[in-house]
């Protein structure tokens, strides 16, 4: 999917996460121990658990590979079980501590947020400062709206259901509102079975970083492209902290702007081909 659509997905992800949290919290109860923040830590990293796992899926779905949207949504959800179990308590902590208001609340939401907000970072291309800074932000802005709607509508279950779903939707939209606006380069798949996918490539940026390599192999590439005349790690990516460098390692051959390529650095809107697919590579300084 493209880096836009990233928004709507992950925020209705996001949301059915909520929703699931919801109901799950609600099997357990919320007071099934003496110790209130036991019982805070609990529930909230069953709601953590649901809402990340869900966001991590949405994560894997966008490269449409089976392997990655695994990994994301059990990494995902293991950091979202992390930060429910933190935030909550944190959130109940300050609530008492500030004298019920609702920002003491919306605070601990953020440190879930946040953590959830690094597993999309961790799964994905882009810097895990961009998504980590997102899921803050819908962190708060969702902790805010969970309880507006737990103090304005009635039904204490309703208001709960309602509060939980604009949570999950807020963390969402934010971590992949945050990496579009932010993100500084991109592969655009142009054709192929993938065609309209990109896939961020902020966290390949540095010098010193890590390479992606793009190939047919879900064990073998970062960048995986569903193609039978494409090697299983066909290309690498290397950064150079402002731009990028491709350096071919198949047989078939690579090339840029329809030239053959041993190595050769990217600029923006150049077309790179590699077996039946093409791309656009974007960047913006």
């Amino acid at each position: 999917m493209s880096r836009l659509m990233r928004v709507y997905y992950f925020g209705l992800l996001g949301a059915i996460g909520g929703v699931i949290g919801w109901q799950v919290s609600n099997l357990l109860g919320l007071s099934f121990t003496p110790n209130v923040y036991l019982s805070e830590v609990v529930v909230g990293a069953l709601i953590g658990l649901c809402i990340g796992a869900l966001i991590g899926l949405g994560e894997g779905l966008s490269s449409r590979n089976p392997i990655q949207t695994l990994r994301s949504g059990a990494i995902s959800g293991a950091l979202g079980l992390a930060g429910g179990a933190i935030g909550l308590p944190i959130a109940e902590g300050l609530f008492q501590l500030l004298g019920g208001g609702i920002l003491s609340r919306a605070i601990g939401w953020g440190v879930f947020g946040l953590l959830i907000g690094v597993a999309s970072g961790i799964n994905g291309g882009s810097q895990m400062w961009k998504s980590a800074l997102g899921g803050l932000i819908g962190g708060i802005l969702g902790g805010f709206l969970l309880e507006t709607a737990r103090r304005w509508l009635q039904d204490p279950l309703l208001g709960k259901a309602a509060g939980l779903l604009l949570l999950g939707a807020s963390v969402g939209v934010f971590i992949a509102l945050i990496v579009y606006l932010l993100s500084r380069a991109w592969l655009e798949v142009k054709s192929g079975k993938l065609k309209g996918t990109e896939f961020i490539l902020d966290k390949f940026l540095k010098k010193q970083g890590p390479s992606a390599f793009i190939g047919s192999d879900a064990l073998k590439a970062d960048i995986v492209l569903p193609d039978p005349d494409i090697a299983p790690q066909h290309a690498m990516l290397k950064g150079a902290d402002t731009s990028f460098t491709l350096k071919d390692m198949s047989l078939n051959g690579t090339f840029v702007n329809n030239q053959r390529i041993e190595q050769a650095s990217l600029k923006n809107r150049q077309t790179i081909k590699m077996g039946n697919t093409e791309l656009i590579y974007h960047e913006k300084r």
